[in-house]
C-alpha cells in the first residue's frame, strides 16, 4: 500500500475516531502526522513542523486579541450601533451590508483572511447583539470574501488568470469574477432563509437618532436558530439586549422570548478615548491590509500590544478569551495536510483522475478534489494545483476550459466556510464562546455539503454545455 493511500485511510479515520470519541480533532490530526511521518514518510519533526501553518496561527491569535480588547472597551458596541444606525435600524440588512464589506476588501486586493479578520468580529458582535443566527452572519461575510476574490485584481482571480495564462490556455477574466459572484449572492440568499433570515425581516433595532426606531422585535425562532439547548445568544454589551430561545421536543414547534429591546431614547455608545485609539488600530489594519500588503496577523498582534500598553484596563482577560481550541484544531488539520501535500497525495489524486479517459467525469472529479481539499487546506494553493491538472482535458477540445476553470474556481472558494479553512475558522473563533461548538459543527456541516454540491452544480452550469 502507498504512502499516498496511507495518508488518506488515516484522515477518514482521524474524522471518525474524533466524531465518536471526546479526543481533539487537532490533537489527533498532529499526532496523525507524526506516527505517518515517523514509520511511512520518513520524515523528521523538523519536516512536521515546516508543514505547520505559523501564519495562519498569527491570523486567528492577533485578530482574536485585537477583537477582545475592542469587546472589552466598547469599540465594538459601538461599531454596531454604527451599522445599525447606516441600516435605519433593519437587522435584515446588516448580514448583506458584511457581506458587500467584504466582497468589496477581497475585490481590491486584500487577502481573504485579513478581509475576514476585519469584518467578522463586527458581524458577530452585532449577531450576538441584536439575536441574528451567527452561522447566518458568518456565512454571509465568508462567502463575500469569495465573491469578490476573483476580481482582476484580487488574490484568487490573478492566481488564477495567471496560471491560466503561464498554461497557454484560453481565459476570461469577466466571466471569471462575474459567475463567482452570482453564485455566491444566490447562495447566500439560500443561507439566509435556511439560517433564519426570514424571522428578520421587518425587525428594526433603535438607532438612537432621537426618533421612534421601532422594536427589535422578538428573537428568530427558524428551524436551526440557535445551538441545542435553546441558548441563543448573550448580552452583546451592556445596550444590547438578551435574547433567549426555549425550543420544544418537537422539530415542528418552538416558542422565542426576548427581553424588551433598548429603548430607543438610550443613550447611544460614545466614541471615548481608548475606543477611538482602537478604531484607529482597525483602521490601521484595513489600510495596511489592502495598502502595503502587511501581514494581518502580525499588524493585529502589534496593535494589540500598543493598545495593552496604552489602556491596560481593555487588555484585560483578552488572552483568556482567544479561542485556543479553535487555533489548535485548524493548525492540526493543516498541519496533516500539508503532510499529504509533502508526500504527494495531492498529486496523486489529481494523476489518477487525469487518467480517466471520460473527459466529463474527470472534469467533475477535479472539481471534487478542489473542493474538498479547499475545505481543509489553501484555496490559493489549489487553484495553482488543480488548474495545471486539468490541461489534459483542456487541450483535447473535449472540454471547454472557460467553464472548467470557473467551475473548479467556484468550487474550491465557496468551501472556504468551512471550519478548517481561515474564513471559517475565524467565524468560529470570534463567535461567543457558549455559541462556538454550536457554530463550528454547523459550519462542519456546511463545507462538507456545498464540497459535493458545489462542484456538481457549476459543472452542471459551466462543463456539461460546453459552450464556454
Amino acid at each position: 500500500m502507498s504512502d499516498q493511500v496511507i495518508s488518506i485511510i488515516a484522515l477518514v479515520l482521524i474524522f471518525a475516531i474524533a466524531t465518536f470519541s471526546s479526543v481533539h480533532l487537532g490533537a489527533l490530526a498532529l499526532v496523525a502526522a507524526f506516527i505517518i511521518g515517523s514509520t511511512v514518510a520518513d520524515e523528521s519533526t523538523d519536516d512536521l513542523f515546516a508543514g505547520f501553518p505559523g501564519d495562519l496561527f498569527v491570523v486567528l491569535v492577533g485578530v482574536t486579541l485585537l477583537f477582545a480588547i475592542a469587546k472589552n472597551n466598547g469599540t465594538v458596541d459601538w461599531l454596531v450601533h454604527a451599522a445599525v444606525k447606516a441600516v435605519r435600524g433593519r437587522i435584515a440588512l446588516v448580514p448583506w451590508v458584511m457581506f458587500l464589506v467584504t466582497a468589496v476588501l477581497t475585490a481590491v486586493g486584500a487577502v481573504t483572511p485579513a478581509a475576514v479578520g476585519i469584518i467578522a468580529p463586527i458581524g458577530l458582535g452585532f449577531a450576538a447583539t441584536y439575536g441574528i443566527n451567527p452561522v447566518l452572519m458568518g456565512l454571509l461575510i465568508a462567502n463575500g470574501a469569495s465573491a469578490g476574490g476573483f476580481s482582476p485584481i484580487g488574490v484568487f482571480g490573478s492566481i488564477t488568470n495567471n496560471v491560466v495564462e503561464r498554461n497557454d490556455l484560453p481565459g476570461s477574466p469577466a466571466m471569471l469574477v462575474t459567475a463567482s459572484f452570482l453564485f455566491n449572492v444566490v447562495l447566500c440568499v439560500i443561507v439566509f432563509f435556511v439560517f433564519g433570515g426570514r424571522q428578520l425581516l421587518g425587525q428594526r433595532a433603535p438607532t438612537h437618532t432621537g426618533g421612534d426606531a421601532g422594536s427589535a422585535g422578538p428573537a428568530p425562532a427558524g428551524r436551526d436558530d440557535g445551538p441545542p439547548g435553546g441558548r441563543l445568544v448573550e448580552a452583546g454589551g451592556t445596550s444590547g439586549p438578551t435574547l433567549t430561545v426555549a425550543t420544544s421536543t418537537t422539530d415542528t414547534a418552538s416558542t422565542a422570548t426576548a427581553t424588551a429591546p433598548p429603548a430607543a431614547d438610550t443613550p447611544p455608545v460614545r466614541l471615548d478615548g481608548p475606543r477611538a485609539l482602537t478604531l484607529l488600530g482597525l483602521l490601521s489594519l484595513v489600510g495596511g491590509a489592502l495598502f502595503f500588503d502587511l501581514d494581518v496577523g502580525l499588524m493585529a498582534l502589534s496593535i494589540t500590544v500598543v493598545l495593552s500598553l496604552i489602556s491596560p484596563k481593555s487588555a484585560k482577560g483578552a488572552v483568556e478569551r482567544c479561542a485556543w481550541s479553535t487555533v489548535l484544531l485548524v493548525c492540526g488539520i493543516v498541519t496533516y495536510v500539508s503532510q499529504m501535500e509533502r508526500i504527494g497525495t495531492i498529486d496523486y489524486l489529481g494523476k489518477e483522475v487525469a487518467a480517466i479517459q471520460a473527459p466529463l467525469v474527470g472534469a467533475l472529479l477535479i472539481c471534487l478534489i478542489g473542493a474538498v481539499v479547499s475545505a481543509f487546506a489553501s484555496t490559493t494553493g489549489m487553484l495553482g494545483a488543480l488548474i495545471p491538472l486539468a490541461v489534459p482535458f483542456l487541450l483535447d477540445g473535449q472540454v471547454g476550459a472557460v467553464g472548467l476553470i470557473t467551475a473548479l474556481a467556484i468550487s474550491a472558494s465557496v468551501v472556504d466556510a468551512s471550519p478548517f479553512s481561515t474564513s471559517g475558522a475565524l467565524v468560529t473563533a470570534n463567535t461567543p464562546e457558549e455559541q462556538r461548538d454550536f457554530v463550528f459543527r454547523r459550519l462542519m456541516a456546511w463545507g462538507l455539503g456545498i464540497a459535493v454540491v458545489a462542484p456538481l452544480v457549476t459543472w452542471g452550469l459551466f462543463v456539461v454545455p460546453g459552450s464556454l
